[in-house]
């Protein structure tokens, strides 16, 4: 039988022939063989000739096929976070690419490949351990099994590498895959090791002290794989059931924690109904608190124009119902009865989702109950849908909806605490996890004293920074009802009354917010100056403002390659291995008097500034100086309304999956180019007719679907 943990040391061996990957640590368990060039894998026993050792390594974060080649992707640096119960736990900071053929092919498809997985590794955060579950919660662990491998128990929403782990992962379980891999008979245990799951998200773990009890507060967040993307180009609800943005966020408290490196304490022990009975005062207790946070599960997008408030599209709610069962009814299985929150504006184009949200609950839960609550500057400030109380589908649903802009308006922000004595029941019949170390277990297992039942699913637009409000609001409150059943904390006193504690549960739910926003956004979160100091600061405005500008120049710009490495790495795109197919994929095939003028406005800008500052002789005639300058402000005025008002032109839209609402807007923008009495002429010279052949990657996209 195979080590069920991962190595925590491997040796890279390469030779022409193949790749052998062994572990110092355990010279007699067998050798991974991967063959080159056919990516075949094999395990051998005893140390193999003729190969020369190139490195050591941290890990084999996975095996990935591109156009042309296999890629082994491997960790050579991991930066030590911290421990959670004596067990390390690891950030990846650098891979490296080995190449299975000997001398790597070059073609612009496969260079492009390369450097969106690789800006995705050098920016995603992700997360290991050798002999933690870092893709589970603490309550989800304490009921697995933990006489499988640790890749075997992992959150397979949770697994960030699981699609380029496939290949080690059919090897070891003896399923022929379409990659042509040599198998030698059944089950490989001796793989197990060598297959590490990555979590990707944020994690902090800080030993720290509250009112003079030394304890260790973690906080980790675990973005799910599945419908992974950026901001403007992953909303929503898919088939099966996924949601964008699906978040999985536990706060940890650890007490009697010795690999902290601080003292003991004496504590309560067992714990019925949320109060403490006496105990052993050296038992570890850990006690945690999940929440969760994503998209709202309808189909629904924002259409990127160039426009700062981009268009959105909403089906048929009636269409989205099979989704959302499913995505509820695993919702329900996995955490309890779910509170879904919903934070968005009750006017403008916001309250279309919100309306989208609330007939979606409507036609899940049987005989719904609505009760609505006003005040002097909401008329809608709460709303909830709950099941009858005989009610048998989905009666674990409830849903409140909370007018967060108007009751926090003019910095008011204290006010979120209504939605909290509205949610207040709730997270006390949820309750939280408890679990304390289990005597002489040597695999560190927990023995349950409390479960969570419940779980508070938040969401705004974006998930993103009225999210991360509440959240923290959530957990804080979580965390003093913790410390007062434990007895850290005496009933009147809270976790706030601690400053430097509470400055440290700022800034790590400020850390975190920034962490979601910029894998979503591409920048950092909103409103943290509120997270770290409990109130708006002039100077936090000012960096809002700096984050949306960027924001906006990102979504439109930049989010199309992201996007794109997501889908890459998460294997939602399968590239061509065809000499014919997705050739040039990445070439820019609009017409090219579009692709020009974004340049001739920047020589215009620059015309304009050199006319503007060229010094003029005192005899010299200045009209000819002010008609250029006109002439050029024209051109470039032009340009600037051609481009803004044709913004689908000019988006950086993903090249692997384009959204279908994108082909179709490409598609009636550039008709109505066509039909320019300025423009169109042109573009009639170069393409006849209505020809899609600039259509270019948007075209694959389509076809690729179908």
């Amino acid at each position: 039988m195979g080590s069920l943990l991962p190595y925590r040391d491997i040796n890279v061996h390469a030779s022409a022939s193949h790749y052998a990957f062994t572990s110092p640590s355990a010279q007699s368990a067998p050798t991974l063989v991967v063959e080159r060039p056919t990516g075949d894998l094999r395990l051998n026993d005893g140390p193999l000739l003729g190969s020369k050792r190139v490195s050591s390594i941290a890990g084999i974060l996975g095996i990935i096929k591109l156009r042309l080649d296999k890629y082994i992707i491997v960790i050579t640096k991991a930066q030590p976070m911290g421990r959670l119960k004596g067990h390390m736990v690891y950030k990846v900071i650098a891979t490296e690419f080995l190449p299975l053929r000997e001398r790597p092919l070059h073609d612009p498809d496969e260079d492009t490949y390369l450097g969106l997985l690789k800006t995705l590794l050098r920016t995603g955060p992700m997360y290991f351990s050798y002999s933690f579950d870092m893709t589970n919660s603490f309550q989800r662990q304490a009921n697995s099994d933990l006489t499988a491998p640790l890749w075997k128990r992992a959150d397979d929403r949770f697994f960030w590498n699981r699609f380029i782990q496939t290949d080690l992962i059919d090897f070891r379980s003896g399923i022929a895959s379409g990659s042509g891999m040599r198998h030698h008979g059944g089950q490989q245990a001796g793989v197990d090791p060598f297959i590490l799951p990555v979590m990707f998200g944020m994690l902090r773990i800080t030993a720290t002290r509250l009112k003079s009890t030394p304890l260790t507060f973690t906080l980790v967040t675990r973005r799910s794989r599945h419908r992974a993307g950026t901001r403007y180009f992953s909303r929503g609800i898919d088939e099966q059931g996924h949601v964008s943005n699906f978040n999985e966020t536990e706060q940890v408290i650890i007490l009697n924690d010795n690999t902290a490196g601080l003292g003991g304490f004496a504590g309560g022990g067992g714990m019925q109904n949320g109060r403490v009975r006496g105990g052993d005062e050296s038992e570890v207790q850990v006690m945690a608190y999940v929440q969760t946070r994503g998209s709202v599960p309808v189909y629904w997008a924002e259409v990127n124009t160039l426009h700062y408030v981009p268009n959105l599209q909403i089906r048929g709610v009636e269409s989205a119902v099979d989704a959302a069962r499913k995505h509820f009814d695993e919702q329900i299985r996995l955490y309890g009865e779910n509170y879904l929150v919903n934070l968005v504006n009750q006017k403008g184009r916001e309250n279309r989702i919100k309306e989208a949200y609330e007939q979606m609950v409507r036609l899940l839960v049987d005989s719904p109950m609505e009760e609505k609550h006003t005040s002097p500057r909401s008329d809608e400030k709460i709303r909830t849908i709950k099941p009858d109380q005989h009610a048998q589908e989905y009666s674990g649903l409830h849903y409140v909806y909370f007018d967060f802009h108007n009751e926090t308006k003019g910095l008011q922000w204290h006010r979120s605490k209504i939605l909290l004595e509205q949610l207040k029941q709730g997270l006390i019949r949820g309750q939280y996890f408890r679990g304390v170390d289990m005597p002489g277990d040597a695999d560190g297992r927990l023995e349950i004293r409390n479960e969570q039942t419940a779980v508070v699913r938040t969401n705004c637009m974006d998930c993103l920074d009225r999210t991360n409000v509440v959240q923290s609001m959530l957990a804080r409150w979580t965390l003093t009802r913790q410390l007062l059943d434990i007895g850290v904390l005496q009933p009147g006193e809270s976790a706030e009354d601690d400053t430097a504690f509470e400055n440290l549960f700022r800034n790590t739910w400020a850390d975190n917010a920034d962490v979601v926003s910029k894998s979503y956004s591409g920048t950092g979160a909103l409103k943290t100056d509120f997270t770290r100091t409990g109130v708006r600061t002039k100077a936090g405005m000012v960096q809002d403002l700096n984050n949306s500008i960027t924001r906006y120049v990102m979504n439109n710009f930049a989010d199309g390659p992201r996007q794109d490495g997501f889908d890459l790495f998460l294997g939602a795109f399968l590239p061509s291995t065809s000499t014919v197919a997705n050739t040039l994929l990445f070439v820019d095939r609009r017409p090219v008097l579009i692709q020009s003028l974004p340049y001739i406005l920047a020589a215009s800008f620059f015309m304009i500034l050199v006319s503007t500052f060229t010094r003029r002789l005192p005899d010299s005639t200045i009209w000819p100086l002010r008609m250029f300058t006109i002439i050029w402000f024209v051109v470039g005025s032009w340009c600037l309304y051609f481009i803004y008002n044709h913004g689908m032109l000019y988006v950086n839209w993903p090249k692997l999956n384009t959204p279908q609402w994108a082909i179709e807007g490409y598609q009636k923008t550039i008709s109505s180019v066509r039909d320019d009495k300025v423009v169109g002429q042109f573009l009639g010279r170069h393409e006849r007719g209505l020809s899609s052949t600039r259509l270019g990657h948007l075209e694959e996209g389509k076809k690729r679907r179908e």
